[in-house]
Formats: C-alpha cells, structure tokens, sequence
C-alpha cells in the first residue's frame, strides 16, 4: 500500500498556524492507524512505530537542508548549519559522537549536581518570600542559562548576554528564518568568539571540568576534535541547553499547577524528581516532533515510503498512545514505556544527562520552596508545533523554608 492511495481520515495540515500537535485531531488519527497523511510528508503518531523509525537507518536528520530551502546556501549560518551535528549523517556524525560521548556520560555530568543544586535555591531565593513570581522570567531563564554558564565555565554575569544570543540564534529554526539572517548570523559569531576563547583556554591549561573533557578527548586511533569542531559543539550546546531547558521548565510547572496532588505529592516524596521529569517530558514536552527523511525507498508496516518522503515522528503522540502507557494521566509514581523527548537512534540528544541533573535539581528545590502553586493569570504560550513553550506563567504560591 502507498502512501498516497492510503485512506486513512482527513488529511493533517501541519503547516497551518493553528495546528497542535496536541489536539483532538491527532488522537483521532492515532486512534484510526499508526500514521496519517499531512500537508507535507506523513506523521507518525503511535510509541512502537515512532521507535522504530527514530532508529531506522534509511532515514536521515530531515531538517539539515532547512536555511537551503529559504534560500541560504552559503555564509555563517549556511556553514553552520551544515558542519553543527544536526546537519551531519554518516561517518562524520558517527566520529564526532564517538570522540564526545565521554564528556557527555552520566559520571562526569554528575560532578555538576552540587552546583545545579546550589543554584537553584539561590536563584528562587530572589523571589521566595513575596509568594509570586512570573515564573518564566524569574526561574526558568536565569536558572537554564547560569546552569549552562556553570557546566562550560563561562562567566555567570554573562547569562543574559548569553540568553539573548541563543534566542536570536533560535530564530534559525523558525519560519522567518530568512528575514532574521542578519541576526542570527551575529548571535552565531558572538558565540563563536566566546567558544574560541574557551577552547584556547584549555588548550593551555586544562582542567577537570567539561569543556577540558572535550577538548582532550582522543580515540584509540589518536584522532582529535579540531578547534573547529569545538567551536561548532559548544556554539550548539549553549544554544540547545539554554532555550530547550527554560521551556521545559516552563511546561514543567504548568503540568504541576495543573495537578496539585502530583506536586503536594513530590514534595512529601522529593526522591521521585528523577521520575517525575521523564513524566513531565512525556506529558508536556518542549519539542512534539521530530523531522526524518527517506534515503531510499522502503516498505514498513505494509507501507511503502519513497526516498524524499519526509516523516514527522510525532514524540508527543507516542509518549501518550494508549497502547504503549494506558489511558492513565500525569503520574509521577507511575511506571512508563520510554519516551522520546530527546530523541532517539543516531540523533538521539547527546545532553540529555545535563538536562534531566538540571531540572531534577529545579523540581526537588522548587517543591520544597514552593507550595500550593497556582496561576495567577493565565499563561501565555508559543505556538503548539514543533518546539514549544511558556512566554510568560504567573505564579503565586505559599512559601515554604528549604530544609
């Protein structure tokens, strides 16, 4: 069976601007198959297909020709785009990860959990006692970038700095990534001079922190990442860890505010943190989907898939099909089938340790702090595709003194 002869409901039109990936329309098509017809490529919606594929190697990353297709095939974001890992497929994607995954492993991320800890009181310390806060620009931000700021040895001051220039380097996933070129483009060669003067740094005198790790980092064979290549990784790394982990934060509370007994619940039993944010993950997360390409032409499931043939491996839908989790809804103590919030195969997120030590570290602070949260206005929020999140969330709470 093709895709195209396929009859499987009415057609997603994912590119409209009030589509959700979210909604009612994508349970609908869940529940009538594992994939549906979109306005562009098919969606993948139930957790075992979305599985499979993530790791299928006749697909490859599909957004590496995005800034192609605007019309931006040469210049800084142009070579970024092609030389970050996003953009790579085969044996140089397969060296990089090879050469960086010490760095990235849980015992060297662990060394940091102290630090976050730290962090994370004396961020919500600012604004504790007042039992209000706009959560976003209060915990969220200065938390996830001084977080980040910590991990690379980058000056904390600088966090706003650093903030700003990964929002703006954010825009190169957005639509308007053509009329922001000039924008992104300085946001990307600001942070690249901040990563050559790390690199630089340790090349000298290294240390035992992380971004030494990276730069000493060698195989068997002897091969090195070039200071290219590391400017490349870190330049992608504060972008990535700033702006995905304040969003996630964001949609973390929201999930929380929404279910009171969760959060009384977790902080009663504050040993939960580590499940409860892969629940949150896989109940509200920042990025719905993730975009894949067909190399060649294959057939699964009784399908057959042209090469050129773009899928979008609907995360959000997998992490709640009812055949993977049951009809259950958020639950912190339950125990759940993986999600894909970070991916998966040969892209799956190489910071996902740093992610789930730093908003384990928020959720254990904060819901010791922070008590009977509750809105205070209603939230506002980006749009419901792709990447997602809070722009503001107002909170008013009890406060509670840390123990």
């Amino acid at each position: 069976m093709s895709i195209t002869s396929a009859t499987d409901g009415n057609l997603l039109k994912i590119t409209d601007p009030g589509f959700s990936a979210m909604g009612e329309e994508i349970r609908a098509a869940r529940k009538r198959n594992w994939y549906a017809r979109t306005n562009y490529g098919i969606a993948v919606l139930r957790h075992g297909e979305v599985g499979a594929l993530l790791k299928d190697r006749r697909l490859r990353q599909g957004s590496w020709s995005w800034p192609a297709q605007n019309g931006i095939t040469d210049g800084v974001l142009s070579d970024w785009w092609k030389s970050s890992l996003v953009g790579m497929e085969g044996e140089d994607h397969a060296r990089i990860r090879k050469l960086v995954n010490p760095a990235f492993s849980h015992s060297v991320i662990a060394t940091m959990t102290e630090s976050f800890r730290e962090l994370a009181h004396d961020v919500i310390d600012q604004f504790a006692d007042s039992g209000a806060c706009e959560f976003m620009t209060d915990f969220a931000e200065p938390y996830s970038s001084r977080a980040l700021c910590r991990l690379l040895a980058l000056p904390e001051e600088d966090w706003r700095e650093l903030t700003q220039l990964s929002a703006d380097m954010g825009l190169a996933f957005g639509p308007e990534i053509a009329e922001q070129r000039a924008t992104i483009e300085a946001a990307i060669l600001a942070l690249y001079a901040r990563a050559d003067e790390l690199v630089a740094q340790r090349r000298i005198q290294p240390t035992e922190d992380f971004v030494s790790q990276l730069v000493i980092a060698t195989d068997e064979n002897g091969d090195r990442l070039s200071d290219q290549e590391l400017r490349e990784l870190i330049t992608s790394l504060i972008f990535g860890g700033m702006d995905t982990t304040r969003s996630q934060l964001g949609l973390m509370m929201q999930a929380f505010v929404e279910h009171p007994d969760q959060w009384a619940l977790l902080a009663d039993r504050p040993e939960l943190a580590a499940q409860a944010v892969e629940e949150v993950i896989r109940f509200n997360p920042t990025i719905h989907w993730t975009t894949r390409l067909a190399i060649e032409d294959f057939s699964f499931q009784g399908v057959d898939i042209s090469e050129g043939t773009v899928l979008h491996l609907m995360s959000y839908s997998a992490g709640t099909d009812p055949l993977a989790v049951g009809e259950a809804s958020f639950d912190i103590t339950a125990k759940r089938a993986p999600h894909f919030g970070f991916g998966g195969g040969r892209h799956h997120c190489l910071g996902h340790f740093v992610a789930r030590l730093d908003i384990r570290e928020a959720l254990q602070a904060l819901s010791q702090r922070v008590t009977q949260p509750r809105f205070s206005a209603p939230p506002s929020h980006r749009p419901p595709t792709g990447n997602t999140g809070p722009i503001e969330l107002p909170v008013r709470f009890v406060p509670a003194r840390p123990n």
